[in-house]
């Protein structure tokens, strides 16, 4: 999971993040918001989407449920403050993002390596 606060959610927008973050041979699976659109004209190899609007949440193989547990998770999370400074917002969303990527995991073990290869000092 890769989460980023974008200004907008325009197509341009949309589209700088997923070619900074996704490679080309990827297939994208995505909500059908239209900023998503253009992504095979972009050279991405495939893009499947879900419909919700129509009360689609799965076509054939594709959904979209990793993203949509992360926002579950996320938003459980984030409640449990009962609000925060916007200032901070963005670091509470990326710990959001790394607890969510490394699930399940020892969280202490990984930091402990982490910090052992880059000394925050």
């Amino acid at each position: 999971m890769y989460t980023e606060i974008v200004p907008d959610c325009s197509k341009a927008t949309l589209q700088g993040v997923i070619r900074g973050k996704v490679s080309l041979d990827s297939v994208i699976h995505s909500e059908n918001w239209r900023g998503y659109n253009g992504l095979v004209d972009l050279g991405y190899r495939k893009h499947l989407r879900v419909d919700h609007g129509s009360d689609e949440f799965t076509s054939g193989s594709s959904h979209i449920n990793g993203s949509e547990g992360f926002r579950g998770y996320a938003k459980m999370r984030l409640a449990g403050f009962r609000g925060m400074s916007k200032s901070t917002f963005y670091l509470h969303v990326k710990e959001c993002e790394f607890r969510y990527n490394y699930r399940g995991k020892n969280i202490y073990k990984i930091l402990l390596k982490f910090f052992r290869n880059k000394p925050p000092f």
